[in-house]
């Protein structure tokens, strides 16, 4: 069966998406149409996971949004085998001529020559250092991490260029990279920030299929902080009417396990992601579909989307202030509103290129 070619509804196991359907810039689209023979009544066919090296010859990605913090990231891949079906990056895949849906956790592109291209770029004398984000749009640690150690390259690239970094992950792997990671949190160039989107387990795997459990994330911000690093908790993103309820929850669990903030983030259903998430909720959780999406078009001025600077990922309304209220008062009672320190960028400092062979050597 073409992949493309996918039932509506259809759950696949450890996917997220429950359609696969043709990306908003193709000339063409599929439908999967019953001939009679009951073809739509089986079963569909395993996904597996497919992994392309992508050619890119840049690694760092530049925005002017005014209501992101940083100016610059770098995503080691393209596409997330997690596959939570909120991802925000999900409409990415179609500047590719691939799906938001399950095309965007099962084909996966890596780039791996990111770190060789990242020393590069910072060697050159225009460049000027301003804090480096990951995690911005795809997981720097998602499963494929394992194997191709893109991300572990990076970071260690920047650490040498004395680099400050902040990254965003739901995925306890980072935990692997505290050797290079904690001594750059000492020298004020790194903090992470946690992803917790539930505390239920079985909402998670739902959710967030090929994510790490709820207990494994606190686990992960545990292990960070109790090797000196900097954590900020992130309820993100906060879906009202399904998640909305544990904010507080959240907040107790992640400050017990050493976190030093809190933050947030409401869910985003820009392009495809609003027809995905909403397929998602009709099989998963019917009863509150109707209820999520009332309270998701509340939020964005009767729309299921408002772009506007500043607003997307806070909404607008009173259901919208009275989530960052709450919010508010649970940094106040378990103690997660102190800021994250500011990261020095005055440290950054190229490395000494080796000798190739036949250079002369130098005296002093």
């Amino acid at each position: 069966m073409d992949p493309k070619l996918t039932q509506n509804g259809a759950i696949r196991p450890g996917r997220g998406a429950r359609s696969n359907a043709d990306g908003r810039f193709e000339r063409q689209s599929h439908e999967l149409v019953d001939d009679g023979w009951g073809a739509l009544d089986e079963p569909p066919p395993p996904l597996r996971t497919t992994v392309t090296r992508d050619a890119t010859r840049s690694i760092i990605a530049r925005n002017q949004s005014p209501d992101i913090s940083f100016d610059r990231s770098i995503n080691p891949y393209r596409g997330c085998e997690h596959g939570c079906i909120y991802c925000f990056a999900r409409p990415t895949h179609a500047y590719l001529g691939l799906s938001p849906g399950l095309d965007f956790e099962s084909r996966l592109f890596v780039k791996p020559e990111a770190a060789k291209l990242l020393e590069a770029e910072l060697r050159k004398p225009a460049y000027r250092c301003r804090v480096m984000a990951m995690g911005t749009n795809t997981d720097p640690y998602q499963p494929i991490e394992r194997e191709w150690q893109v991300t572990r390259n990076v970071i260690k690239v920047l650490s040498a260029f004395h680099h400050p970094l902040s990254m965003v992950t739901k995925s306890h792997l980072i935990t692997r990279d505290i050797d290079i990671l904690a001594p750059m949190a000492e020298r004020r160039l790194f903090f992470a920030c946690i992803s917790v989107t539930t505390l239920d387990r079985r909402l998670a795997r739902k959710m967030e299929p090929r994510a790490a459990t709820p207990e494994r994330r606190l686990e992960a911000i545990a292990a960070l902080a109790a090797a000196g690093i900097p954590v900020m908790a992130m309820a993100a993103p906060i879906i009202p009417g399904l998640t909305d309820h544990e904010i507080e929850a959240i907040a107790d669990a992640a400050a017990a396990h050493g976190a030093r903030r809190l933050g947030y983030v409401l869910l985003r259903m820009p392009l495809e992601i609003k027809d995905l998430f909403r397929e998602w909720l009709e099989t998963e959780v019917p009863d509150r579909a109707k209820r999520v999406i009332s309270l998701m078009r509340d939020m964005h001025n009767g729309k299921d989307y408002d772009s506007k600077w500043f607003e997307r990922a806070r909404g607008h309304g009173p259901f919208a202030q009275l989530i960052e209220e709450r919010v508010k008062k649970a940094r106040a009672r378990f103690g997660l509103d102190t800021p994250l320190p500011p990261l020095d960028t005055r440290q950054f400092s190229p490395p000494p290129l080796p000798p190739k062979a036949g250079d002369q050597l130098t005296l002093f």
